[in-house]
């Protein structure tokens, strides 16, 4: 189950259409439209866990104040919500992130203490390379699957920083880390340790047991 994987093994994955019924339904249709809709920002908000700490993802910077005042009102203790850039090689605009991006400026918008606070994460202040979006490009679950190896494995570069510093926000805002600083430096060190390649061993084996 998916408490026992968070016990044991300290992570799981929740599958919105498991959680959410109704949402078996809608899946197909949004496929089919091809383009965002209502569900892309409702999905996130109806977390059945009810988590008062949360990191969420937005595709557009004018999203994030609203999201943000959404999850004060839902009784949110400490949120991030993010919108990262990714500028090509001359600055000019070429896509956006629902994550926080190494390749270009944040938006961040936190929920803390009862009030919402805007502000700009520029990841070269956490002495993080500024590196072009190509190098976080995969075109199929194989590489995908690959380079998450390859990050747990210890191997430097792009993919290895943006993970970081997503895991930092999370440890910010799960109260582990004081400060976006300190949770990059504990993101490293749990790649570097091997604490995060054994955490999804665990979830893996946790997971192969449900199935036989």
């Amino acid at each position: 189950t998916l408490t026992t994987c968070l016990d044991q093994a300290g992570i799981c994955f929740c599958f919105a259409p498991a959680h959410h019924p109704a949402m078996k339904h809608a899946g197909p249709v949004r496929a089919d439209l091809g383009f965002r809709t209502l569900f892309n920002l409702v999905g996130p908000l109806t977390n059945p866990a009810g988590a008062p700490r949360q990191v969420m993802g937005v595709f557009s910077p004018n999203l994030t104040d609203m999201i943000a005042k959404v999850l004060l009102q839902l009784g949110s203790i400490h949120a991030m919500v993010v919108h990262g850039q990714l500028p090509d090689a001359d600055g000019t605009q070429l896509d956006a992130l629902d994550e926080l991006s190494t390749s270009g400026l944040n938006r961040v918008c936190i929920v803390r203490d009862g009030q919402v606070t805007t502000t700009e994460l520029d990841p070269t202040d956490l002495d993080l390379s500024l590196g072009h979006p190509s190098a976080l490009k995969v075109d199929s679950p194989e590489q995908s699957a690959q380079v998450i190896t390859d990050i747990l494995a210890g191997k430097e570069g792009a993919p290895r920083e943006i993970v970081a510093l997503n895991a930092a926000a999370a440890l910010v805002v799960g109260g582990v880390a004081e400060a976006m600083a300190d949770g990059l430096t504990m993101a490293f060190d749990a790649i570097d340790t091997g604490k995060a390649k054994a955490a999804l061993d665990a979830l893996i084996e946790l997971t192969q047991q449900d199935k036989s």
